[in-house]
């Protein structure tokens, strides 16, 4: 039995979502905020997250894109109509379909059907809390630590910090973060990364030496 984990902060819409699929032979797990859905999405390891983009907390872009930097669950976007720039940044962010409200039960338990045929299996996500030496970042709750202290770091600080984490101990090119922590419309600002590096070993006081930079080629996060 497939699980679907819905996360939106409509009470009326999440109840007859549970009801409806349910009744289909789903478990349904909810979540009423962004950081309660990434919550979910790591201790419950649905097989579909339906997510709407527009929560109180974080913005369902942003939800999409924290998950993608841990875990290859399908995920299906809602989204209001026209809202077109809003579909495509969600399916750039990681998303693997939009469904347009209002919608109805039998268009949304097709996009189920296809998410489940060509998702990942059940509980198939990579770590959410990496160790590099020092240095912990924990992905689910986007927080960096350095010997068990909590690092003062920005969104974009942060996302740089784990993708590095993620390949610690490996060489990885400009194009290669640009292209992960920026975006796929940037390859060639690697100004970008020099300053963003720069603050890292900042803040990072003494461990910023584990931050090596491959000159003309990208950076490293040494494993001590």
């Amino acid at each position: 039995m497939a699980t679907i984990l819905l996360v939106d902060d409509d009470q009326s819409l999440l109840r007859a979502l549970r009801i409806g699929l349910s009744a289909r032979g789903y478990e349904v797990a909810t979540a009423r905020s962004g950081n309660e859905g990434l919550t979910q999405v790591s201790l419950a390891t649905p097989d579909v997250v339906v997510l709407d983009l527009g929560l109180p907390d974080l913005d369902g872009i942003e939800v999409c894109r924290r998950i993608r930097q841990w875990s290859a669950v399908p995920i299906i976007v809602l989204s209001a109509a026209g809202a077109e720039g809003r579909k495509v940044a969600a399916l750039d962010a990681g998303a693997d379909d939009y469904v347009t409200k209002p919608f109805g039960m039998a268009e949304l338990e097709a996009r189920l059907r296809v998410a489940l045929r060509r998702g990942a299996p059940a509980g198939d996500q990579s770590a959410t809390e990496l160790v590099v030496g020092r240095i912990g970042v924990d992905l689910v709750h986007h927080m960096a630590t350095l010997d068990g202290e909590a690092l003062d770091l920005t969104a974009k600080e942060f996302d740089l910090l784990a993708y590095l984490a993620r390949h610690a101990g490996k060489v990885c090119t400009h194009q290669m973060i640009l292209k992960e922590v920026w975006g796929t419309g940037y390859g060639s600002e690697a100004h970008y990364l020099r300053v963003y590096a720069h603050r890292l070993r900042r803040k990072l006081g003494d461990a910023g030496r584990l931050l090596h930079t491959q000159p003309g080629i990208g950076y490293e996060l040494l494993e001590e």
